[in-house]
């Protein structure tokens, strides 16, 4: 697939004497919202004004488009690696499996990094797993999880430290382990000498989390984060990750799944990516399977029925004002033109659609993903029938968690645990997934 670059179209705007995309679109004869859409992210450029676009800047399609990577495209000669064990197979029907009957055979283990207010991990223990040990380096989170689950191993301490000092100290066993889990942030490498490996890693949190992996020699991995890490510097980030697994000896399957298919009501979009230990493929003779979209959709109405009474966070008054005038499904489009203007400053005129700005939801659709704190302007889920954001428990039940499950810390504290959670549901059904493997291990 390709993205059109905005960079790249700004800089032969100037070629083509074209000072501003509103001067553009005119020569294009579409809107300056059209041409917004041009420029999107989601956009096939290989349509009818892109082509036109192209004519008009006198430049051949390549020279302003940049390559997106969706799935893997890995091959031997650009990675050294084998080709044939990292190669997803186009054929969905292959690549997925129906995991609503999965049952484990017997109990599997799993240590986690990074684990939050526990989404994931609830998620994991709801297929089957049974927790060794948690590592988390936030006070709040570390006592939310020791609040829910008293019997489990939370381990507060920096990742870097448990890394560099033996993760194996911290457990109370010495078994092996089924699974390591974990979400590590996104950062930058170095690609000293682009020679793509661990030590291009270095001083990241990816590092860390490879460190402990390669100390545990888990069954099977599984790292998750968000959507922007398979464009993450130009798709380079994503595939060190997929060299550095696969040179420690694993059988690496990757792809972009959303919440929505595996009953939560929110469209969140996460990168899972899974490994499997060679020696297993090999002698067992077996792959890795993503979970089956469950084949329905949840909206706000089927998860916000009773929710627990709560606090949360407000609206000012100078933004009430325009958020008491939005329908439910609408944004800043539905004000009055002076409102709208009014409220949107300098961005009314820059273009886009900024359907998060002044945003209601609506009872008959999934939230927009929420994030981890709920009254920016950027950002706004407003409630569907009244002019405020959701309460911590509507945020809680919108991440699938169980209302049973208590965060600790303050609001804004709270609302940041949730907001960074995996969903539970999610989680859940990509543990079954990994069950699959496990159970026939």
């Amino acid at each position: 697939m390709y993205l059109i670059s905005k960079d790249k179209v700004r800089a032969t705007m100037k070629k083509a004497g074209i000072s501003s995309q509103k001067e553009l679109a005119e020569k294009l004869d579409i809107t300056k919202n059209q041409l917004s859409m041009l420029l999107s992210p989601k956009f096939d450029p290989i349509k009818s004004n892109a082509r036109r676009l192209c004519e008009v800047l006198n430049v051949p399609l390549d020279d302003i488009v940049v390559k997106e990577q969706l799935e893997m495209y890995l091959t031997k000669e650009k990675l050294d690696i084998d080709e044939e064990l990292l190669l997803e197979n186009d054929d969905d029907s292959i690549d997925f499996i129906d995991v609503r009957n999965t049952v484990p055979i017997k109990k599997y283990n799993v240590v986690e990094l990074f684990a939050g207010a526990g989404g994931l991990a609830l998620g994991l223990e709801s297929a089957g797993f049974e927790t060794l040990g948690l590592v988390e380096v936030d006070k709040n989170a570390c006592q939310t999880l020791r609040t829910n689950r008293p019997q489990w191993n939370v381990i507060e301490e920096d990742v870097i430290k448990v890394a560099s000092s033996g993760i194996r100290q911290y457990l109370k066993t010495d078994c092996e382990i089924d699974l390591l889990s974990g979400g590590y942030p996104c950062q930058a490498f170095s690609y000293a000498g682009k020679k793509m490996g661990l030590d291009d890693i270095r001083g990241t949190m990816f590092y860390y989390y490879s460190m402990i992996l390669q100390e545990l020699k888990p069954k099977m991995f599984l790292a998750e984060n968000v959507r922007g890490l398979v464009n993450h510097d130009n798709g380079r980030t994503l595939e060190t990750m997929l060299k550095v697994f696969s040179d420690m000896g694993y059988v690496v399957k990757w792809k972009v799944l959303s919440a929505l298919n595996y009953d939560v009501a929110q469209k969140r979009e996460r990168i899972v990516i899974v490994g499997i230990r060679r020696d297993l493929v090999e002698s067992k003779n077996i792959s890795y399977k993503f979970p089956e979209s469950y084949g329905r959709t949840l909206v706000l109405k089927d998860v916000l029925k009773d929710v627990p009474k709560s606090d949360g966070a407000s609206y000012p008054e100078s933004k009430k004002k325009y958020l008491d005038l939005v329908p439910a499904g609408g944004y800043w489009r539905d004000l009055p033109d002076g409102l709208a203007r009014e409220y949107m400053g300098k961005s009314y005129f820059s273009g886009g659609g900024r359907t998060g700005m002044a945003r209601r939801l609506s009872w008959e659709e999934p939230s927009l993903t929420l994030t981890c704190s709920p009254a920016q302007k950027q950002t706004e889920r407003c409630h569907p029938d009244e002019t405020r954001p959701f309460t911590v428990r509507e945020y809680a039940r919108i991440q699938s968690f169980p209302d049973s499950w208590e965060f600790e810390g303050s609001t804004a504290n709270r609302y940041k645990q949730i907001g960074n959670a995996v969903p539970v549901s999610f989680a859940k059904a990509v543990g079954l997934s990994i069950v699959e493997v496990l159970n026939q291990i």
